[in-house]
């Protein structure tokens, strides 16, 4: 799935072929994917995009004083830049193709989606606010505003652990499956770690991980072609998606947990003073 990184770089590649240009057409292919009706998506022909902008793993288009666009990946969900479009409309139920952007004069992309499940969501709003997935989001971390005085007041209350806060949109927007675990190897924190009984001293290095592995991830990302920023993600990944890898920092086997629909991955000796996590899945299916 595309994190904050990955999104804040799309945001840029379609910044510059986008903005100044016209939107001719809005072609869905999908039935699942549009999520609205109200404007209607021809309320964007003939508009003008004046913006595209993050809104933690969302992407929106802005058309000036006309509606948004706004689109979420989901899992499988990309971004494909086309030059050249075909003069067809798409057939609706024919492939991996959700929705098409046809724009005045040539060109524009497609948003696509793999696999059976389909989670990819666009919405033509009023106002990007009018999307329940952005009106929930928690603050941006890499706002200005969120300093780490915000961050500790997240992380205070209840019995939560590390993993599912950090990936939790309604308390920190745009970091998921993969981000977190690179996130807390940085910081050398268990995921399952209650994120109420850090100290203050734990609490800063979380947030300095945390700043400093978005940031770094969204400088190797910057000026990526939509195509590569899949490939750029996985390169720059130190323990997800690496189980059975020697760890980056010690050397260490990284290892997995896995759950019915995910898995993340650590490192026992930088994270877990050496100790394997229990697999949950695998304990199961051996009693």
């Amino acid at each position: 799935m595309p994190e904050l990184p990955e999104v804040e770089a799309l945001a840029g590649f379609l910044t510059e072929r986008l903005v100044g240009r016209t939107v001719e057409r809005v072609l869905p292919a999908a039935v699942s994917v549009l999520k609205t009706y109200d404007p209607p998506l021809g309320a964007l022909d003939g508009r003008e995009v004046t913006a595209v902008r993050r809104y933690g793993k969302f992407l929106g288009l802005a058309t000036g004083d006309g509606p948004h666009l706004v689109f979420h990946l989901a899992r499988a969900g990309w971004l494909r830049w086309r030059d050249t479009l075909p003069d067809a409309p798409p057939r609706p139920g024919r492939g991996p193709l959700a929705l098409r952007v046809r724009l005045a004069g040539g060109g524009g992309f497609d948003l696509t989606e793999a696999g059976t499940q389909k989670r990819l969501a666009v919405y033509c709003v009023r106002d990007p606010a009018d999307v329940p997935g952005i009106a929930r989001l928690g603050p941006d971390p890499l706002a200005p505003e969120f300093t780490l005085e915000v961050f500790a007041g997240l992380l205070s209350g209840g019995r939560r652990q590390l993993k599912g806060v950090l990936r939790d949109q309604g308390v920190i927007a745009g970091i998921g499956n993969a981000y977190s675990d690179e996130i807390l190897h940085a910081a050398r924190m268990s995921p399952f770690r209650l994120a109420a009984g850090l100290t203050e001293e734990e609490t800063a290095v979380l947030y300095e991980a945390l700043g400093t592995t978005l940031r770094e991830a969204v400088e190797r990302s910057r000026g990526q072609a939509a195509a590569d920023l899949k490939a750029e993600k996985k390169t720059g990944l130190r323990v997800h998606g690496r189980t059975g890898q020697p760890c980056p920092a010690c050397g260490d086997t990284i290892r997995e947990v896995s759950f019915s629909d995910s898995s993340l991955q650590y490192c026992p000796t930088c994270q877990t003073g050496g100790k394997p996590l229990a697999d949950r899945r695998l304990s199961k299916l051996l009693k």
